[in-house]
């Protein structure tokens, strides 16, 4: 429908009486900071100058209540929403490429409950994660979710996108952190899943929420596992004589021990990134390892870990490298150590089983550097589990095209190439970023037949079509 000129104002008007005035903003200044996030097409985009995606609206609803009344105005008038928490996504995953409303989040950002005796957290979808992460530290826990964007981004966001951080081969992804949701569906109606995820009633329908990406409803809270802080954190690091001998070394050890972390560096990004970043000039596949929790057991992992690796011809560096990989694990995010804007680049990471997982990676590696001159592919091998392992791949081009339309199109053909050469080796789409805008037309290529299972969800509880559209390929 139209919503422009004074069709918008009534509609404002609706939405302020349900969130006050306060909470609503039509400002250009305020549309202008949802118009881009990390997603790179957006960035460069607004490097050039040129007219982001807006939304119409603002809209900061505080409880999920006042969600619900958003989303029934918005569900009326058929007008797009698109939740935002900290902004911080890769994929363009909440960008308003439709106009509409954005639903911020943020001030939904409190404590709702703290369980020492079942060991559980609730808090609202809006909140920091690395407020909630401070809040458990002062109590003696944690919730061990420590990705890269822990400072920027926000619960929902997490959620929303299936994220993992780097203590994932330990205490796993956060799907496997989170008891139970509260949603606000399209029409308003708020629902909750069940208080458990182990159960025999029927599917957890907490997995139908986590990883749809906004285009079901709005995670408006959430509850959490929380942990003990482990009485000991040992951390070690090996150089590898090639990948494949590190990629065998990682499986054994992921079979015989659980540490929190393993990270193994191709060639290339040890020769670039490590390198620059560590000081580590050594040649091969350079490797740090953690493990963690009572100083005995610790202990033992660590030796099992150092047999291992001894085993696959890994040199032991010692502690020094892989303490100095934790202290700097934000620092290789930073500018100045990540790829940035004027650079064309992307983050393609996928995983496999261990028995496809190094082919996926070569077939990447040449689909990218063969078919596109000046453009450099670097790895590193970061998610760990007895059946297989993810590989955060990354391509760069330092002097992409001048011309902004067909920068975008080299971007998608490089991204295309890269994830088909991922789909016919055995990987999938993504691992932790999500689909977004950026992936969603390959989403028929990697499900197939089985799409029909999301479409059919989508229709059923958002049949006009709001929630984030031509986002996850929906």
């Amino acid at each position: 429908m139209e919503t422009r000129g004074f069709m918008l104002e009534m509609i404002r008007s609706e939405l302020e009486d349900a969130v006050c005035v306060d909470n609503v903003s039509g400002r250009e200044s305020d549309k202008l900071a949802y118009g881009v996030d990390y997603f790179w097409i957006g960035r460069m985009w607004a490097d050039k100058g040129l007219k982001l995606p807006s939304p119409d609206l603002i809209v900061r609803p505080g409880t999920a209540e006042e969600t619900s009344r958003v989303l029934k105005i918005a569900n009326y008038y058929k007008i797009p929403v698109y939740t935002w928490g900290g902004g911080s996504g890769s994929q363009g995953g909440a960008l308003p490429m439709s106009g509409g409303l954005i639903l911020d989040t943020k001030r939904m950002n409190k404590v709702l409950e703290y369980d020492e005796l079942s060991m559980k957290v609730t808090v609202e979808a809006g909140m920091n994660f690395q407020q909630l992460e401070w809040y458990a530290n002062e109590r003696g826990h944690s919730l061990m979710h420590y990705p890269s964007s822990l400072t920027c981004a926000t619960v929902g966001g997490f959620l929303a996108h299936r994220g993992i951080g780097v203590l994932s081969n330990k205490y796993g992804k956060i799907d496997d952190m989170c008891l139970s949701l509260e949603v606000v569906l399209p029409d308003g109606t708020i629902i909750h899943s069940l208080p458990v995820p182990k159960h025999a009633a029927g599917p957890d329908l907490n997995q139908i929420f986590i990883g749809s990406e906004g285009t079901l409803g709005v995670i408006t809270k959430a509850t959490f596992k929380l942990y003990e802080q482990p009485e000991e954190r040992r951390f070690r690091a090996f150089i590898f004589k090639d990948l494949t001998s590190g990629l065998a070394a990682g499986r054994e050890i992921m079979r015989k021990t659980r540490p929190s972390i393993i990270r193994l560096y191709d060639e290339a990004e040890t020769a670039s990134i490590i390198k620059e970043v560590l000081g580590v000039a050594k040649k091969g596949a350079f490797m740090n390892l953690a493990v963690e929790g009572i100083p005995e057991m610790a202990a033992l992992e660590e030796r099992i870990i150092l047999e291992i690796c001894a085993k696959h011809g890994g040199k032991d560096l010692g502690d020094e490298w892989g303490k100095k990989w934790w202290d700097n694990r934000i620092t290789f995010f930073y500018p100045g150590h990540i790829m940035d804007i004027p650079q064309l680049f992307g983050t393609m990471d996928t995983i496999a089983t261990y028995d496809k997982i190094e082919k996926v990676y070569w077939a990447m590696k040449h689909a990218v550097e063969d078919n596109f001159p000046g453009v450099r592919f670097i790895a590193h091998f970061s998610h760990w589990y007895e059946w297989g392992c993810m590989v955060y791949d990354r391509f760069i081009m330092d002097k992409p095209p001048e011309d902004p339309e067909e920068a975008i199109r080299l971007h998608n053909r490089i991204w295309n190439a890269g994830i088909r050469a991922a789909l016919a080796n055995g990987g999938v789409i993504n691992d932790h970023h999500g689909v977004g805008l950026k992936l969603g037309r390959l989403m028929k290529e990697q499900y197939g037949p089985a799409m029909r299972v999301f479409e059919g969800i989508k229709k059923s509880v958002d049949p006009n079509g709001i929630m984030n559209p031509w986002k996850l390929g929906l």
